[in-house]
């Protein structure tokens, strides 16, 4: 029986290689996002295109349908990918937009669970992949909103992992480093939009050449590092809980979790403010 995947924010990046994975590997892949118009190269493939937004719960509900009823019933593996950073410090942030990144990063991917959970536990099998950050596990300056939802997911996903234990299904938490997307851009963008010029200026625009010049490093992995490992997820038979993944991830969890917090927060400042200001 072939199994069947849905693969949300598959319009670039991580999730679109994602889908090309999947798909490699012998999947029927729902690949989901808003922008239908960048997933084309994907239908090409064979993956099956799905309107969704994270912030509109009628469009949660119909994707989840259309998965349904195209995939016989089934859904075999769920990767909650989509998401943004939002940048600014939480003074500048208006809570319109500190709301809409909860929305994104943390409810829309609980809704989708919800909805999926029944196909799942109706075959007595399935994986639900939540992909976070190497940021669930500490903080930097301006990022307070993106770093919340990130912390949050992964202590849904330890939640999820024990609830759903009885029923056979999976949840594998992968926490990527620095990977060459478009997300860089556009936390760099909102942080400079929305601190670049109060109070914090000064140190914002320095955070903001520290994301410019890691861009331009060798440190970020190809999205197909965590494509990989997510591949590797689905096939195996007792996946472990957190899998970290691509541009220095393994290293920087390590030492954040041997390092005391002033350290860290003092090598975390050091390094934002490493950079000459853009």
């Amino acid at each position: 029986m072939t199994k069947t995947a849905l693969v949300t924010g598959a319009s670039s990046g991580i999730g679109e290689a994602t889908v090309r994975q999947l798909v490699a590997d012998g999947y029927k892949v729902f690949a989901a996002a808003r922008r239908l118009d960048r997933m084309q190269p994907l239908a090409e493939l064979g993956a099956i295109l799905v309107s969704l937004d994270l912030t509109d719960d009628a469009s949660i509900v119909a994707a989840i349908a259309e998965v349904a009823r195209a995939g016989g019933g089934r859904l075999d593996l769920l990767v909650n990918n989509a998401g943004y950073g939002s940048y600014g410090s939480v003074e500048d942030v208006p809570m319109d937009e500190a709301r809409r990144q909860v929305e994104v990063n943390l409810f829309g991917l609980a809704r989708l669970c919800q909805l999926a959970l029944p196909l799942m536990r109706a075959q007595k099998s399935g994986t639900i992949v939540n992909v976070t950050s190497i940021g669930g596990k500490f903080g930097e300056p301006f990022g307070g909103w993106y770093h919340a939802t990130k912390f949050a997911v992964e202590g849904l996903s330890d939640c999820l992992r024990l609830e759903l234990r009885p029923f056979g299904i999976r949840v594998v938490v992968v926490e990527p480093g620095a990977i060459r997307t478009e997300w860089g851009d556009i936390a760099l963008q909102s942080l400079l939009g929305r601190s670049g010029d109060t109070a914090y200026g000064p140190y914002a625009r320095r955070h903001a050449a520290l994301f410019a010049s890691a861009d331009g490093s060798s440190l970020p992995s190809p999205p197909s590092v965590v494509a990989r490992t997510i591949g590797k997820i689905a096939a195996a038979r007792r996946p472990r809980p957190r899998y970290a993944s691509g541009g220095g991830a393994g290293p920087i969890l390590f030492l954040v979790k041997i390092l005391p917090d002033r350290i860290l927060d003092s090598l975390f400042w050091r390094l934002s403010q490493s950079r000459k200001p853009v």
